[in-house]
């Protein structure tokens, strides 16, 4: 059976990357897989939440995964012809915490190393079934160096993240102002 093919979208804040890889997706099937990495962990961003939700199609299927998203590909890879994911940027940030005391907060190649095994195995992953997958991600090397060792090394670490997922993707866009610039085909 044909494999599916990997769209990477990536782009700065507000720059239209959710709308753009949801029309992406609706332009290849009616019926969509949606994995939403993001966790309602305020008003703020539950209103967000929400308001994502009322733009999808009804007839797609949202399933809420912070961290094991590789399961959830495995799972429905075959069932579904196009799944989404937005986004790799809180999936990153979600790994990155994960077994991390608030108190000894713990930020190193090992962990570095740790998180981008995680990503090497969604993109893998996404590669070996049959659904066309779409990840969205942020760009966040564009903007000023964070000030404090955790913004860098979260900066860095999403970069490199980034780029692993760009490089085995087939197709890959960044979004400037509302508007998707292919930059590999």
């Amino acid at each position: 059976m044909k494999k599916g093919r990997l769209y990477f979208i990536t782009g700065g804040a507000r720059s239209g990357k959710s709308r753009f890889a949801e029309e992406l997706a609706s332009l290849q099937e009616e019926r969509v897989l949606y994995i939403a990495t993001c966790e309602a962990c305020d008003e703020e961003m539950a209103k967000r939440i929400e308001l994502h939700k009322k733009r999808r199609s009804p007839l797609w299927k949202t399933i809420e995964e912070p961290l094991n998203v590789d399961k959830v590909l495995s799972q429905y890879g075959n069932e579904f012809k196009v799944i989404l994911i937005d986004c790799l940027t809180l999936f990153v940030t979600n790994h990155l915490f994960v077994g991390q005391n608030e108190q000894e907060l713990n930020f190193n190649s090992e962990k570095e190393n740790e998180v981008l095994n995680k990503v090497r195995k969604l993109a893998d992953i996404s590669l070996d079934i049959n659904a066309n997958v779409i990840i969205v991600s942020n760009e966040v090397g564009m903007g000023l160096v964070p000030d404090n060792s955790l913004g860098r090394f979260y900066r860095d670490l999403l970069g490199r993240a980034n780029q692993v997922i760009a490089n085995k993707a087939h197709e890959v866009y960044f979004m400037v102002s509302g508007l998707p610039l292919k930059i590999k085909s």
